[in-house]
């Protein structure tokens, strides 16, 4: 840990002292301050006036507010620094966000947590942190593998956010933030290639009038390949490509001044590995190539329209705004379920996921000192699963189907109220009425769940530059059901108690801004990694258990503790440095709940994949060299700090190395065109983020032959061309 922590010690050592310089003046002797590039993660080049850092506007609180005030740590992550940083899909976001851990296995799964809670591993378990396109709520975790198309940005907010958001944001919530349609012509194409693996991106947008003032439009579209560095020896081709396509469409209607409506819709599909995993020697084994008799491949396609209305009622002093939504995803894979060269296990994977939800609010402005924010939410989600497990030597197939029925019903609220001095406190409270109804094989099952989950925060604004806040938080998730054999057909939902107290301050017009925040989580029940356990199903003859199953539990109680820094400064006009970074110890306090339902011991005390320390350290430089031509460089790293990987031998837990990736670029601006070059890890570092030892495999009761670690091999370095046309 000290390393990483060295080194951004050392970085910000060096960039504050020079703030004596960053006050100059233009023509007209004012004083300036240098806006940001594209390549800052909390700058957007597309805003009308350009922002600095400090007026970066957010709707974490389903309003419109100024990131430096509101007290919710929280990250914004503009779209021209998606496109500059090369981030394809949601979860790449993760890079740049303090406390945000996300990494996948499979296109249609990502491993989620933030500051160590919500965490999720398994597509089957209801997503612990909030994922949300537009404020609506998407339902499971395949969506952290959607692809970014036309975004404006995408917003992290740490912590429970259940008294402002939707469904299951125990640890925190996700939400991406499309560009909307423009009243003026708007035109964008951006295109990228890359070597090391056939990396390819293009994408383009288009938005204005179809009547000035009361009816836009903005469509984009996208597509992505790479091959994924690995290849499978033996089936032969790709074993982890990612290949995306992606349309939507965005349509805003105003016929009248109290009145707006937004229609959208969208389709994506994403084809690539579906956990592709090889065998592997250990943690520190970083072969990309390997054998198994078929490639794990999936394709999941997404379908998704909304509407929303917003309508302001003047003799109220209220804005109501009612959402109606429905998304659907098609999931297909096959692949190799022994992950050995051995035929010996394949197996096959359809899922058809449907929900629609809806949504009410009422913002209202009962006094220039109180204000409310209500409403009510409803969500039913189907999913219909079919798959089947091939015994190659024996010639057999067994065949496996599940539905499920998920509906949530909630009420919110949260009262904001004006001290005075300076003083604000927000009080909400949540009620969740979750019920799920499912069957396995012809097996039911069902839970049902109420939740309260409040939310208080006290803020006190010491200058218009400097706020603090404290605030304390209950989040809760949804419980679920597993199959035929397990001990615990229905595992309950997790819950923390969240308490955090934070700074933000900025200063020099701007320029700096320096947000910080200490938390201390209390997590009950959590649902951690799913495990293999002694199957109640029994056999005849010998009266004994015919197995294995696995199952997804609540291990035990975790707590989380640490503290988290970002840091944008405009040195001057030209030069930019910008830093995160977080402390984090999540260790499991109290896992008898796995011992007892497993027979077994928690493999060790860590939440898997979760690092005690990461951060990332950046800084761009603009260079105008004739008119409105200019050069601007960006270099950064990002870091994580060593983390576990799975195992189900308390004896034997796999300790992940520490990585810090170096990436660059070098971007000639003209008017409307900007050309430049990339590089993502540019020093080609070789580190795992997904792994699991052979014990998995050995209780699974595997013969000894296929028995071993796996894991998937992380990018390598690409060096590519990218490009951006504004009309």
């Amino acid at each position: 840990m000290r390393r990483p922590l060295f080194v951004l010690t050392t970085a910000l050592a060096l960039t504050l002292p020079a703030y004596a310089a960053a006050q100059t003046t233009d023509a007209e002797g004012a004083q300036t301050s240098n806006q940001g590039t594209p390549a800052d993660p909390q700058t957007d080049a597309d805003t009308p006036t350009n922002p600095a850092a400090s007026d970066i506007v957010v709707t974490a609180r389903r309003r419109e507010e100024r990131l430096q005030d509101v007290p919710i740590a929280v990250t914004a992550i503009s779209g021209d620094a998606i496109k500059q940083q090369q981030l394809v899909v949601v979860r790449d976001v993760a890079a740049y966000t303090p406390g945000l851990n996300i990494n996948s296995d499979s296109v249609g799964r990502a491993f989620v947590s933030i500051r160590g809670i919500g965490t999720t591993l398994i597509d089957t378990v209801q997503p612990g942190v909030g994922i949300f396109i537009d404020g609506i709520y998407q339902p499971n975790t395949t969506y952290l593998n959607s692809p970014l198309v036309d975004v404006a940005r995408v917003e992290v907010l740490r912590g429970p956010q259940g008294t402002l958001f939707g469904n299951n944001t125990l640890g925190g919530a996700i939400n991406v933030v499309t560009r909307q349609p423009s009243n003026d012509w708007q035109g964008r194409i951006d295109g990228a290639l890359a070597s090391g693996d056939n990396y390819a991106s293009v994408s383009g947008s288009i938005s204005g009038p179809i009547v000035k003032d009361v009816l836009q439009f903005r469509i984009g579209a996208a597509y992505h390949i790479e091959d994924g560095f690995q290849r499978n020896l033996l089936a032969g081709g790709n074993q982890n490509p990612l290949e995306t396509k992606s349309v939507n469409g965005t349509l805003r209607f105003v016929p009248a001044s109290w009145a707006r409506f937004t229609l959208n819709g969208s389709y994506d599909r994403v084809f690539g590995g579906a956990t592709p995993y090889f065998n592997v020697g250990g943690p520190r084994d970083y072969t990309l190539d390997g054998r198994t008799n078929q490639r794990s491949l999936a394709t999941i396609d997404y379908y998704a329209a909304n509407l929303k209305g917003e309508f302001d009622v003047d003799s109220l002093k209220t804005t109501i705004t009612a959402i109606g939504a429905y998304n659907q995803s098609n999931y297909s894979g096959a692949g190799d379920a022994d992950y050995s060269p051995f035929d010996f296990f394949r197996s096959t994977s359809n899922r058809t996921l449907k929900t629609r939800t809806g949504e009410l609010r009422f913002d209202t402005k009962w006094s220039d000192r109180f204000t409310t924010l209500i409403g009510a939410f409803y969500a039913k989600s189907d999913t219909d699963s079919r798959g089947t497990t091939t015994v190659v030597p024996a010639g057999l197939t067994v065949p496996a189907t599940a539905t499920a029925e998920n509906e949530n019903i909630a009420l919110f609220g949260t009262g904001f109220l004006n001290l005075g001095d300076g003083l604000d406190l927000a009080v909400g409270l949540r009620y969740d009425h979750q019920r799920l109804s499912a069957s396995t094989a012809g097996l039911p099952a069902a839970y049902k769940a109420d939740q309260w989950q409040p939310r208080a925060t006290l803020t006190k604004r010491w200058t218009p530059d400097f706020m603090t806040y404290v605030s304390v938080a209950r989040g809760a998730r949804g419980g679920g059901q597993n199959g035929p054999g397990a001990p615990n057909l229905i595992y309950r939902g997790d819950t923390v108690w969240t308490y955090e107290v934070g700074s933000k301050a900025s200063a020099f017009d701007g320029r700096l801004t320096a947000n910080v925040a200490a938390f201390y989580n209390d997590y009950k029940n959590f649902i951690g990694a799913n495990a293999l356990a002694p199957s109640t199903i029994l056999n005849p003859a010998t009266g004994q258990p015919v197995g294995f199953v696995a199952i997804n539990l609540n291990s035990g109680n975790v707590k989380s503790y640490g503290a988290e820094a970002e840091l944008s400064f405009n040195v001057n006009r030209l030069w930019r440095v910008y830093a995160n970074a977080t402390l984090l110890h999540a260790r499991v306090t109290d896992a008898s709940q796995f011992q007892a339902t497993t027979g077994y011991a928690y493999p060790g005390d860590r939440i898997l994949f979760v690092p005690d320390a990461n951060y990332a350290v950046g800084t761009n430089l603009r260079l105008p060299f004739h008119k409105d031509q200019a050069l601007v460089l960006d270099t950064n790293v990002v870091a994580k700090g060593s983390r576990t990987g799975a195992s189900l031998d308390a004896a034997s837990v796999p300790v992940l190395a520490p990585y810090h990736l170096v990436n660059a670029s070098l971007t000639w601006q003209g008017g409307p065109l900007e050309v430049g070059v990339f590089a993502t890890n540019l020093f080609d570092e070789k580190y795992l983020e997904t792994y699991l030892d052979a014990s998995l495999l050995r209780r699974a009761g595997l013969p000894a032959p296929l028995v071993s670690n796996l894991a998937l091999q992380t990018p390598r370095r690409r060096i590519g061309l990218r490009g951006t046309v504004r009309f």
